[in-house]
């Protein structure tokens, strides 16, 4: 099953090209409500606007998953570590749907990346729960692709924490749609694939995480749950920032990424610049 947030804020099913409407206020509320919902209406999937999948209580990140990544930026001496289970919240307001526009906050950052994520959508609340156990709690799968300042992330990791560079406004696009694990069976076994204006940038495999899905939703159920939380599971290799040619790779308005992951779908998002965003020129530069 593919779950849908479409037009002003209504959830449904995607049934090939149909949406059929679900009888729920929100997506949190339709896992909250144990995934039961009465069907309604049928609309084409050409005549809604999907919206972001879901907006959750809580958003948390894994980085390092994927040690690929941190052997990149060893390539390229990246100023800091890439250690394992790095995790941070997530801004949910900056949270954007398929299709709609990241804004280039040019008085803010030079140096803006894209990463590449598999991320969870939690069925149920819960806490202190083992890898044993997780499965139980796994609503869905979407893509995530963790837009980054990596200028502004450098200096963020000189105080070991990270955040603002990766929760700046539409820096969290998500979707384009939650797909049920009956329909993906097996999440460490899906290809991975990132593209910007139809050239692939990053190209790896969710069976190259270092700790798998279960193990970490255990991880990081000390938090406790609500049902509809997401977690993500970390990027893999192939960012700009951490290639060797980093500055003619980083996005810059006018680019397209596609984000692409088997048996999900493609999470596809242009970037715009902040004049075109706001219809003014972006604010006098800021260093953060």
């Amino acid at each position: 099953m593919k779950l849908v947030t479409f037009d002003e804020g209504r959830v449904g099913e995607l049934r090939d090209d149909k949406v059929v409407a679900l009888g729920v206020s929100s997506m949190r509320e339709y896992f909250a409500g144990g995934q039961v919902a009465q069907p309604g209406d049928e609309l084409p999937l050409e005549e809604v606007r999907l919206r972001p999948p879901i907006v959750p209580k809580k958003f948390i990140h894994t980085a390092g998953n994927f040690r690929e990544h941190e052997d990149e930026s060893k390539r390229v001496g990246w100023s800091h570590e890439i250690a394992p289970w790095i995790v941070f919240f997530q801004n949910v307001d900056a949270i954007v749907g398929p299709d709609e526009p990241i804004v280039y906050p040019e008085h803010l950052t030079e140096e803006l990346d894209y990463e590449l994520e598999l991320a969870v959508v939690v069925s149920r609340a819960g806490k202190w729960f083992g890898p044993e156990e997780a499965e139980s709690y796994i609503g869905g799968y979407v893509i995530f692709n963790d837009i980054t300042a990596r200028d502004i992330q450098r200096r963020e990791m000189r105080s070991g924490v990270f955040a603002f560079c990766k929760g700046i406004d539409t820096f969290c696009p998500l979707g384009p749609w939650i797909v049920t694990p009956d329909e993906v069976c097996d999440p460490h076994d899906l290809r991975m694939e990132l593209r910007v204006n139809g050239e692939k940038r990053q190209e790896s495999h969710s069976g190259n995480m270092s700790v798998t899905i279960p193990e970490i939703l255990s991880h990081y159920s000390a938090l406790g749950y609500s049902a509809g939380d997401v977690v993500s599971t970390g990027t893999v290799s192939g960012v700009a920032g951490f290639s060797e040619d980093a500055d003619s790779l980083y996005l810059r308005p006018g680019d397209v990424i596609e984000a692409e992951i088997e048996k999900i779908g493609i999470l596809r998002n242009p970037v715009i610049s902040w004049q075109e965003a706001h219809g003014e020129p972006a604010p006098p530069r800021v260093r953060w």
